[in-house]
């Protein structure tokens, strides 16, 4: 059955066994994640190797994202770990601290600045706030603490700060490293780890051409609270990337659980406002890393961001480390069909009074409205270049598969990500009548289209050229 939301795997130790990743694929894996957290970059090239074969011997066409770790803050480590701390306990943070000098009192820091950050009042939450703190006293890089919610501490867990506001900056020297590993790789997306904002990823875009990669599509990870602490600074951050995701880890310890809901749609929807990609992440079928079935909540809460819009929902640790990455690839692609049965998958007036300032974004506008209206009508049909009409396209919701078709693989690779899209080659140019025929007699060879259908094509005066499309056409298949 045709699938509109996407899916996104991360790769790890559990997809390393022979055949795994192809089985993943074939039960619906639409972009693989290299975690560059993790692994060497041998491994990473081999699994992103792997991937661009499998693709190619099952003639589909499946998109690769390279995942920079971001300025991850931490503590250091403890003598014996780990630790047991209670409420009421001083506790002090401490920068110069070393490593392996940590104890019930007092542990190390990577993050040097800390104590630059905050002030007598503010919350600490450590290890995704299973321990939470509270500011006493600065005294030079010490912070003093009192706990508030005590429990076990072990060696290098993470830090954040309760409403967002430490400094560190998006990109360290290992992520400016590893955006090499990445151009060589040659990734269709990279994802950028706690950017604090728009310039922050202007400032990645840059690094990122710099490396090589003029053409990759820059994804957003929305885990700090500034970057949604208002509706303008959620603005900034979606217009200047090509994808945003939903980061529901650190960004739910910063905000809290409680707002994380209502933050997740306004993403979503504004996302597909301003044209850009949106992934949902995060602990999505969390269960399924150790039982071969999700529980209800995990398929409503897929379904919900289903409902929602999302282009893509994300699995991590689920199919990194799970026991059953293809049953739960398996799992969330069903999920994701039985939710795009509800009917208010295919509303899309939700754009009719806008005006557009760019021409294929009115002909994207023409093609859904005939599809959705047309008798018969059975699919949507762009030729692309660099994936843009399509993109714009599926930014308006349709029951129509759009089939994006292009001689360029990296076109093709992004468009595997854009909700509703099925990428598919195609290679021939000259005469436009021609190049229709040959479109037309490809599709019914391969199987997504017979005789008598009635389709919507886009198309530019000259095929062969990016930003062209001026033109929408109904067509009958003969």
């Amino acid at each position: 059955m045709f699938r509109r939301t996407k899916i996104v795997a991360t790769l790890g130790p559990a997809t390393a066994p022979v055949g795994v990743l192809e089985q993943m694929i074939l039960a619906g894996v639409n972009m693989v994640r290299l975690n560059f957290s993790h692994g060497k970059k041998e491994d990473h090239q081999k699994q992103a190797s792997l991937v661009r074969a499998i693709a190619k011997k099952h003639h589909t066409h499946v998109a690769i994202l390279g995942d920079l770790q971001g300025p991850k803050i931490r503590i250091s480590t403890f003598k014996q770990s780990p630790i047991e701390i209670s409420v009421g306990d001083s506790f002090c943070l401490d920068a110069q601290l070393q490593p392996g000098e940590g104890d019930n009192t007092q542990v190390g820091l990577d993050y040097k600045a800390l104590a630059h950050d905050v002030v007598a009042g503010d919350t600490l939450l450590l290890d995704d706030g299973r321990v939470q703190l509270q500011v006493i006293d600065i005294e030079g890089v010490k912070v003093r603490c009192k706990v508030t919610v005590g429990g076990k501490l072990s060696n290098n867990k993470g830090i954040n700060k309760k409403g967002g506001g430490l400094s560190a900056a998006a990109l360290t020297d290992k992520d400016k490293a590893d955006m090499l590993i990445a151009a060589a790789i040659g990734v269709d997306y990279l994802a950028i780890s706690f950017p604090r904002n728009g310039e922050d990823m202007h400032y990645a875009r840059s690094l990122a051409k710099e490396a090589g990669m003029d053409k990759v599509q820059l994804v957003a990870k929305v885990e700090r609270a500034e970057t949604v602490a208002s509706e303008a600074a959620m603005v900034d951050i979606i217009n200047a990337s090509d994808a945003v995701m939903v980061a529901r880890g650190d960004l739910g310890v910063e905000i809290g659980d409680a707002e994380l809901m209502g933050v997740q749609k306004r993403l979503i929807y504004l996302a597909r406002q301003h044209n850009r990609v949106v992934i949902t992440a995060t602990q999505m079928m969390e269960s399924m890393i150790s039982s071969p079935m999700p529980t209800r909540a995990e398929t409503m809460d897929v379904a919900n961001a289903v409902l929602d819009g999302t282009d893509a929902v994300m699995l991590s640790g689920e199919t990194a480390v799970g026991a059953y990455p293809v049953a739960t690839v398996k799992a969330m692609a069903s999920v994701c069909v039985g939710a795009e049965k509800h009917p208010s998958i295919n509303v899309y007036n939700y754009r009719q009074d806008e005006h557009f300032d760019e021409v294929n974004e009115t002909i994207a506008m023409l093609a859904i409205f005939a599809a959705q209206h047309q008798i018969g009508m059975k699919a949507i049909i762009t030729l692309t270049e660099s994936g843009s009409t399509a993109l714009l396209a599926s930014r308006l919701s349709s029951r129509m598969p759009i089939l994006a078709l292009s001689r360029h693989e990296q076109t093709l690779n992004r468009c595997a990500l854009f909700r509703g899209v099925y990428p598919v080659f195609f290679d021939k140019s000259g005469d436009i009548n021609d190049v229709i025929r040959a479109v037309l007699s490809q599709l019914k060879e391969q199987g997504y289209l017979q005789n008598g259908d009635l389709v919507v094509l886009t198309h530019g005066d000259q095929v062969e050229f990016s930003g062209t499309t001026n033109t929408c056409k109904l067509l009958k298949v003969i």
